[in-house]
């Protein structure tokens, strides 16, 4: 069959670009893993509320690149969320939520603040579960492991008295607990928190406990970092995330300036 020809002489029916071409690959691309990357979220519940706390470092592989990401967000009133893992893929799942509370404000009968009736913490909790199973099913999973702070809701809609705090995972894999941690931090941070773990905390002694795990993890973790923030979130006060600040440190340890396994080093591994 001939092919007509258009005016400066190609083909109605010419083959796509190298650029087309290349746009379509692209589009059928996944992330098959992390690149860009944050290191571990600490949750704690105390007396009268929630609280999470993470540092504020991306490393680009082995690189400590971004010393500014802000990994704890507030999704609405009575919901806060943090991550780990890939950060490009918290600010879609961030992008996911805001959307979803923008539409929940726009459909609900009333416009004021004050009658807040936007997702509670484990409605959140539950959404992500069913998102990251579905990427996981699709092969294309968001790599993250999310944290998830807030209160619970009464039947009536009116934020309940209890608070909660749950995790998922990259695969859809939840559960909630008093205590979590996700990254390296389920490792070294956790079994300091189940020791110093009270129900009946105040809010100073959580937030003490969080920073020491913290301070631990940046003397542990190659991937941590001394500048960290605390967010909370109480049934009346909302949902409030602090700016980064920079934690005090401590190096002389004797066991940070001993030389190992007498190989007369500087003290370093």
């Amino acid at each position: 069959m001939s092919l007509s020809l258009q005016a400066g002489g190609t083909s109605s029916r010419a083959l796509p670009s190298a650029a087309t071409r290349a746009d379509a690959l692209s589009a059928n691309q996944a992330t098959t893993r992390p690149i860009t990357t944050g290191t571990s979220v600490l949750g704690i519940k105390y007396r009268g509320g929630v609280m999470l706390a993470a540092d504020t470092l991306c490393s680009y592989g082995s690189l400590a690149k971004y010393k500014n990401a802000r990994r704890l967000l507030g999704i609405n009133s009575r919901t806060l969320v943090g991550a780990s893992g890939e950060y490009s893929d918290l600010q879609s799942i961030s992008d996911l939520l805001k959307a979803n509370a923008l539409e929940d404000r726009c459909t609900s009968d009333s416009l004021y603040e004050e009658d807040d009736n936007g997702e509670c913490a484990k409605e959140t909790w539950s959404y992500l579960r069913a998102v990251m199973y579905q990427r996981r099913n699709k092969m294309n999973p968001l790599w993250n492991d999310v944290v998830v702070a807030g209160f619970k809701q009464n039947e009536d809609g009116t934020t309940s008295d209890e608070p909660f705090l749950g995790v998922v995972d990259k695969i859809g894999t939840a559960y909630d607990d008093d205590i979590l941690a996700t990254g390296f931090g389920n490792y070294i941070a956790l079994p300091l928190m189940r020791e110093k773990y009270r129900p009946d905390m105040e809010e100073g002694e959580a937030r003490a406990l969080l920073e020491d795990c913290l301070r631990i993890l940046f003397y542990r973790d190659c991937r941590a970092l001394n500048r960290v923030q605390i967010a909370k979130v109480m049934k009346e006060g909302g949902v409030l995330v602090s700016d980064p600040y920079e934690l005090d440190t401590y190096w002389d340890f004797e066991g940070f300036k001993q030389s190992k396994a007498g190989l007369g080093t500087d003290g370093g591994w």
